[in-house]
């Protein structure tokens, strides 16, 4: 059986490029949904090898993608919590990627660049 969860959504934040044991390249970002009106939800997405270096190229704040991947939980199926000191500090749903689609270019680059006077 496959599980696979898809995600569609405007990026928080620039793709980071990572380099991890064994030379594996891996790139994180966070991207915002929006199951209803007035309510976001925030889904850290992960890439590795070759997506990754793609990805850290491409993958600036503001733009929107579609995310294809199978969602990561811890050993009772919730969202992956973050504990210090024994309490929990953060929790937050991610998604390890393996189709990531650009429906949108970032904000940045959407935007006209200045005229330039030489």
């Amino acid at each position: 059986m496959e599980f696979k969860t898809t995600i569609i959504g405007r990026v928080g934040r620039d793709a980071e490029l990572k380099e991890v044991a064994g030379g594996k390249k891996v790139a994180s970002y966070s991207v915002a949904t929006s199951p209803s009106k007035d309510k976001t939800v925030w889904v850290k997405v992960t890439v590795w090898d070759k997506r990754a270096e793609i990805d850290a190229q491409y993958v600036k704040k503001g733009m929107l993608v579609k995310c294809e991947g199978t969602l990561q939980s811890d050993d009772n199926g919730l969202p992956r919590t973050y504990q210090k000191d024994g309490t929990t500090i953060a929790s937050n749903f991610e998604l390890t990627a393996y189709d990531v689609k650009y429906l949108s270019k970032s904000e940045a680059a959407a935007q006209p660049a200045e005229e330039k006077t030489v």
